[in-house]
C-alpha cells in the first residue's frame, strides 16, 4: 500500500478498481491473481491506528467525522444523519461486524450460481470469520427473543433461517477487528498495487464515432491536491470497475457524464456520455428503531451477535456496553449542526435542531469522560420504499443529495410496527428481566428516544401513543443503504454498466434490496464471485 502522491503520473493495469472497501479489497485480492490491478482508496488505511478498530471503540470510531477521519458525515433529505466509509476496508472497518449469509431465495433471486456462491463465502470466512463468545447480556436477548415467540433456536450458524440464531463476528476473541482489507494477504503482491487517499474525480471514456463509450482512463487526486492520470493496458478484457459503495459509484458515474442528461447538463457535467436515467435511482436504506436499555449495573460489551429474523419481514438485534467518548459525541452532533446549516433550505431549522441543543446542554452538565449504552433495535427488511439520488455540486469529495423516503409505503410502516411490538416484549420478558430498569415499562424506554436526538426530523405529540408516527419520528439508519446503480436497470447480470464497455460496478449499489440480516457478507462475497468470474472469462478470451 502506498500512498497517492507517491504514485506515478502516468501508468496502466489490465483493472482499475475505484473503491478499497468491503468488496473492492475481495475483487482486488481474486483479480490480482492473474492480471495487474491498481485499486484507488480515497481514506487511509486501518492499520495507522489497530486499536481504533478494537471493539471497545466500535462507537467512537462512527461517530469520528473529524476531517481526516474513517467516516464521513452525510445528512439525507429525509433529515437522517449517516455516515460513509473512507478507508481501505470500508464498510467492514466501522460496522459491528456481524457477519451472515445471504438467504438462499435471495441469491437464486440474483441468479448467482450456489456452488461458486458458496465457495466465495467460504473464502472469506477462511480469513475474517469467528464465532463470539455469547455472554450474559446476548444470552438473555435470546432468551427474551424466543419467548417473545420468535422460534425456532437455530443456534450458531452463518445461514439466514427464520428464528432466533447466533450469527458470525469479524471480531475475535481478543476483540480485535479482521476487515476486509485483511482479504488482500491473498493477492498476489507481484500484481496489485494500493494507493491510499487518492480521491478518484472522473474516469474517461473513449466516444469516437458511433462506437459505444468505452472507459480507458481515470483521474484522481493525491492528499497534496495533485491531479494524476492512470490508464488501462490496451487490452480486450481490461476493465474500470467501480467499487465505491452506494453513495460513490453513483455518484462518480453521474461526474463521469453517465446518468440523467438533463440533471447533469444542469449541473455542468460535460461531456454528457450516455443518458442513462436509471443512474441514482432506486436508492433505499432499511430502516431502523431503536430502544436504549439503560443498566443499573456494568455489562459486557457485545455487538450485534444474534439476530431473531422474523417471518413477517424484520429483523431484531441488540448490543451492550457500547461506549462513546464525551468529546467525538460532542464533535459529531456539532459537526451535524454545522452541516445541516450548510445545506438545508427549510425554515425551520431551530426546530429541527432543538434536541440536539438540548442533548448538549445536558451534556455539558452531566457527562465528561465517556457514555455508556445497550440497546435491542428492530430494522424492516426489503423495504418497500425507495428513493434517488442527485449531484449537489461537481466536487466529487461533496456529499451528493440522497433522499431515500423511510416508511413511505404502507406496508413498512405497518412491519416497524410490528417489530417494536416484538421489541417491546423481549424487554418484558422473564429472560431480559434483570437487564430491565425497576419500575420502568417497555413503552417508557421507547418514549425515552423521543427527546433524544436520533435524527433532524419533527416530533409529534401523538408519537407517545402512536407507534406508526413514532416509527416516522424515530427513524434512524443501520448503515446498511444500498441501489444506485441496480442489476437490470444500470448494469447487466454481469455488472457491465448498459451501454459503456469496459466498465462494471460491484459493490452494494447493485442490489435491490439489502441481503441477509447484515450485507457484509454478501458484499464480500460478490467480489470474490465477480473477480472469479472475470478471471475465467479472461482465461477463455486468452485460450480462443
Amino acid at each position: 500500500m502506498k500512498d497517492a502522491t507517491l504514485a506515478p503520473t502516468y501508468a496502466s493495469f489490465d483493472y482499475i478498481i475505484i473503491g478499497g472497501g468491503t468488496s473492492g479489497c475481495a475483487l482486488a485480492a481474486t483479480l490480482s491473481q492473474n492480471a495487474t490491478v491498481l485499486v484507488l482508496e480515497r481514506g487511509g488505511s486501518p492499520y495507522e491506528n489497530p486499536t481504533a478498530t478494537d471493539i471497545g471503540n466500535f462507537g467512537n470510531s462512527v461517530f469520528n467525522i473529524t476531517p481526516n477521519s474513517w467516516s464521513q458525515l452525510f445528512i439525507s433529505e429525509d433529515g437522517v444523519y449517516n455516515t460513509r466509509p473512507r478507508v481501505l476496508g470500508g464498510g467492514s472497518v466501522l460496522n459491528a461486524g456481524f457477519y451472515t449469509r445471504a438467504s438462499n431465495d435471495y441469491l437464486e433471486e440474483a441468479e448467482l450460481e450456489m456452488e461458486e456462491v458458496k465457495a466465495a463465502y467460504e473464502w472469506v470466512e477462511r480469513k475474517l470469520v469467528f464465532e463470539p463468545h455469547v455472554m450474559e447480556w446476548q444470552s438473555a436477548f435470546i432468551d427474551g427473543l424466543l419467548e417473545s415467540g420468535v422460534n425456532p433456536y437455530n443456534g450458531f450458524t452463518y445461514d439466514h433461517i427464520y428464528g432466533t440464531k447466533i450469527g458470525g463476528t469479524i471480531f475475535d476473541r481478543a476483540g480485535h477487528r479482521h476487515s476486509a482489507a485483511n482479504l488482500l494477504e491473498y493477492a498476489n503482491p507481484d500484481n496489485i498495487v494500493v494507493y491510499l487517499h487518492a480521491s478518484v474525480h472522473k474516469i474517461l471514456f473513449t466516444t469516437t464515432g458511433s462506437k459505444r463509450p468505452k472507459a480507458y482512463k481515470v483521474i484522481y487526486q493525491d492528499a497534496n491536491g495533485v491531479l494524476h492520470k492512470v490508464k488501462l493496458a490496451d487490452n480486450a478484457m481490461s476493465e474500470v470497475i467501480l467499487s465505491a459503495g452506494a453513495m460513490g459509484s453513483p455518484h462518480l458515474l453521474m461526474l463521469s457524464g453517465v446518468g440523467p442528461k438533463a440533471h447533469l447538463a444542469a449541473h455542468g457535467v460535460k461531456p454528457v456520455v450516455l443518458d442513462h436515467p436509471m443512474v441514482g435511482q432506486g436508492m433505499c436504506d432499511n430502516p431502523m428503531n431503536p430502544v436504549f436499555v439503560p443498566s443499573l449495573e456494568p455489562v459486557e460489551i457485545s455487538l450485534i451477535q444474534s439476530v431473531g429474523i422474523t417471518k413477517f419481514g424484520n429483523y431484531i438485534e441488540g448490543g451492550s456496553g457500547v461506549s462513546l467518548s464525551y468529546d467525538l459525541t460532542r464533535t459529531f452532533f456539532d459537526g451535524v449542526l454545522n452541516l445541516f446549516n450548510e445545506t438545508s433550505r427549510t425554515t425551520s431549522r431551530q426546530i429541527l435542531t432543538q434536541s440536539i441543543t438540548t442533548f448538549l446542554e445536558s451534556m455539558d452538565l452531566g457527562f465528561k469522560g465517556k457514555i455508556s449504552t445497550n440497546g435491542i433495535v428492530q430494522k424492516v427488511a426489503g423495504p418497500a420504499s425507495r428513493g434517488h439520488m442527485e449531484l449537489k455540486n461537481t466536487n466529487p469529495d461533496d456529499n451528493p443529495s440522497v433522499t431515500f423516503n423511510y416508511y413511505q409505503e404502507p406496508e413498512d410502516l405497518n412491519k416497524c410496527v410490528k417489530g417494536l411490538n416484538i421489541v417491546m416484549n423481549v424487554i418484558n420478558s422473564k429472560a431480559f428481566s434483570k437487564y430491565k430498569p425497576i419500575g420502568v415499562t417497555a413503552r417508557e424506554l421507547l418514549n425515552l428516544i423521543l427527546s433524544l436526538p436520533g435524527n433532524l426530523r419533527p416530533r409529534h405529540v401523538s408519537s407517545t401513543f402512536d407507534l406508526k408516527q413514532y416509527c416516522i419520528d424515530t427513524v434512524m439508519t443501520m448503515y446498511h443503504y444500498h441501489g444506485g446503480c441496480q442489476v437490470g436497470k444500470v448494469v447487466d447480470k454481469n455488472y457491465k454498466v448498459l451501454g459503456i464497455d469496459s466498465l462494471r460496478v460491484i459493490d452494494g449499489s447493485t442490489f435491490l434490496k439489502s441481503p441477509g440480516t447484515n450485507p457484509q457478507a454478501t458484499v464480500m462475497m460478490l467480489g470474490r464471485y465477480m473477480g472469479q468470474k472475470i478471471l475465467r472469462a479472461r482465461a477463455d478470451f486468452r485460450g480462443n
